[in-house]
């Protein structure tokens, strides 16, 4: 069990900040696993928890009362004010998630007439009925006969077979949209019913008048409508279809997916192309017992997380590799024997993980490239990314500098190449390949949550920039100033950036100001100078930062205030030390108010969603940024306040 080195040092003005960061880092240092590893509950919105009860209903697995209860407390405790459920902690009502946890409480035997049932049915109604739900709802629906196939768009598994310069191709999507997609063409093409013993619809959703479907892009006009043309046509041409053809088609989807499948981590390691495997395996008529679909039902049991006091919820995906890098960076920061042993232990436990012999789906862009990156989850060999990449290789580096790590020299050395070999061709990096930027495809039918794709984006390619110009090699100069002049022209005008994979702009700013410090950019540029009177700009009256999920709406522009929280004031702090900035009046009262925040246990409690899934339509709320963010930044205040050093010298 970790605990921190006695404080022999005299009393002074950082006596406080010594007193938190000692109980947050014996907290952090208690929850570490035996192996050495960190790892946090990840929890998304309701769909997650509601599909899984509608997926064992779908095949009609034995009863689990124990189960049903759990997931059903959970889904009742975060049902919103207004009668529906949101996709995130004090978001508004979202149509799709309220139709989704409606059926599946209904479905473990929630009476439709019940005050919650009610004012969920209610407030789906007044939203224009299920009919009205996103496509992958409404295939939801479908499945169980409780909505029709027809308005569900058409996409044909014939897609798999067409040649890679076709415009609508599966290399062309997402790792995330090609892994849930493909399981799907299967079930689409071959509509089974969901065996759903119990019988239970949801007709009682559904309105009278016409549907009108929300999107949750804007595309351009012919796209939009020569897309809607095309689905019209398959639709028609559906029966015609040559047998020889989709038999072809649906036997390369189910190699597709057994040659990604994952072992017990599941196909993408993430659920819904996890249980879309579950289905596809059960309608092609794999045995209960077939080792393949015993692995892929097997890999969604293990993402339940079953709490103490009774409830029990499902995770979208487990974030290991991610946590243990970032736990990892707070407990460098905060130094000494004990906390570096932890250390020594995490990389040590990252380290085989390192994905050196699997060629993945990136490789079809950048065939020449050698694999040397790490996944977010334990495994997910096909699907590494560049984020987690990054941090990991970042992490390494410095723990080897200060000598509490062995040889981690070619560890670092692949993760580098793997990194540079997948920048894309305008400078930026996307998460998990390169030139993943063909916006059209957002237009489909098909893609109404308008995220279809995985552009380079601004927090990823800042944490690339950070680990080129942390590792300093002379030959990666050009790279890093194309990684840089990506960001500089990504810059909003306001002084921030956008956060893909974090809310919202407060993560993207602190992403982008830590890659320019290591990258040597003067921190009296104009372009730092925005973002940090943005900062400043935005801080709350009680010191802290927070921001909402709904700065992502299509409607707003830039950041939307809410509350402080812990994980934004970190980073917000982390971002304004990165440039110079640590003895400024902004950075002390966020110091305090972390201070003041921090609860009995030495951590930091936080409800808010601070993570991206998909804007607009799916964010998370990762329970390890409480505990080592605010963390990291409280030791990185003091070191910086008891060194001659202004600005940190590593990458993040």
């Amino acid at each position: 069990m970790y605990r921190p080195e006695p404080d022999t040092a005299f009393p002074d003005p950082l006596s406080g900040v010594e007193a938190a960061i000692g109980r947050a880092s014996t907290a952090l240092g208690d929850v570490q696993r035996d192996d050495g590893h960190w790892v946090f509950e990840l929890e998304a919105d309701c769909t997650i928890p509601a599909e899984y009860i509608l997926l064992r209903h779908y095949l009609a697995e034995p009863d689990d009362l124990e189960m049903e209860a759990g997931i059903g407390r959970y889904l009742r405790r975060i049902q919103a004010d207004h009668g529906g459920w949101s996709l995130y902690h004090g978001g508004s009502f979202d149509l799709s998630a309220t139709v989704k946890a409606y059926y599946a409480l209904k479905m473990i035997g929630d009476d439709i007439d019940a005050p919650h049932m009610a004012r969920a049915r209610a407030a789906v109604l007044a939203a224009g009925g299920a009919g009205n739900a996103n496509v992958f709802t409404r295939i939801q629906l479908a499945l169980y006969g409780a909505g029709p196939w027809s308005t569900v768009p058409t996409m044909p598994p014939e897609i798999i077979l067409l040649p890679r310069r076709f415009p609508i191709h599966l290399s062309k999507m997402s790792y995330w949209a090609r892994t849930v997609i493909v399981p799907l063409l299967v079930l689409q093409t071959l509509r089974p019913l969901a065996r759903n013993p119990r019988g239970v619809k949801v007709d009682e959703l559904y309105a009278s008048g016409p549907l009108a479907f929300s999107r949750a892009s804007e595309g351009k006009w012919l796209w939009v409508n020569g897309f809607k043309a095309l689905d019209v046509g398959l639709k028609r041409f559906e029966r015609f279809w040559p047998k020889g053809l989709r038999r072809r088609a649906l036997k390369a989807c189910e190699d597709f997916v057994l040659e990604r499948l994952n072992g017990e981590d599941g196909l993408g390691a993430i659920y819904p192309a996890m249980a879309n495997s579950v289905m596809m395996f059960d309608v092609l008529g794999y045995p209960d017992d077939h080792p393949a679909r015993k692995l892929a039902r097997t890999s969604v049991e293990k993402l339940l997380v079953r709490r103490a006091d009774g409830e029990i919820y499902c995770q979208p995906c487990v974030s290991p590799v991610w946590d243990t890098a970032l736990a990892a960076q707070a407990m460098q920061e905060v130094g000494g024997q004990a906390a570096e042993a932890t250390v020594t232990e995490g990389l040590g436990w990252l380290k085989p993980l390192q994905v050196l012999d699997v060629k993945g789906d990136w490789s079809d862009v950048r065939p020449d490239v050698r694999p040397g990156g790490w996944a977010f989850q334990y495994r997910n060999d096909h699907y590494p990314d560049l984020d987690d990449t990054a941090v990991v290789v970042m992490t390494m580096d410095q723990a080897q500098r200060r000598g509490i790590a062995g040889d981690l020299d070619e560890a670092i050395a692949r993760g580098r190449e793997w990194v540079l070999g997948l920048q894309s061709t305008d400078g930026g990096w996307g998460a998990f390949e390169a030139d993943n930027a063909y916006y059209y495809l957002n237009d489909l039918p098909f893609a109404d949550h308008g995220a279809l794709l995985d552009p380079p984006t601004a927090d990823v390619t800042a944490r690339c920039v950070s680990m080129l110009a942390q590792l300093g090699r002379p030959e990666d100069s050009e790279a890093i100033a194309r990684g840089v002049a990506w960001l500089e022209r990504d810059q909003h005008p306001e002084g921030s950036w956008w956060g893909r994979w974090g809310v919202n702009h407060v993560y993207g700013t602190w992403s982008v100001l830590c890659a320019l410090n290591v990258a040597g950019v003067d921190p009296q540029t104009p372009m730092v100078r925005r973002a940090v009177d943005w900062l400043v700009s935005i801080q709350n009256a009680d010191g802290g930062w927070g921001e909402s999920c709904d700065s992502y709406a299509l409607d707003r522009k830039g950041h939307e205030h809410a509350p402080s929280n812990p994980s934004q004031t970190g980073w917000a702090l982390l971002a304004l030390m990165a440039v110079g900035e640590v003895d400024a009046e902004a950075v002390a009262r966020g110091v305090e108010w972390l201070q003041a925040n921090q609860d009995a246990d030495g951590l930091w409690g936080q409800e808010d969603y601070v993570g991206g899934g998909f804007p607009r339509v799916f964010y998370l709320r990762y329970h390890g940024y409480p505990k080592y963010f605010p963390l990291w930044a409280l030791a990185r205040y003091r070191n910086l306040k008891r060194g001659n050093l202004r600005r940190p010298t590593e990458g993040m």
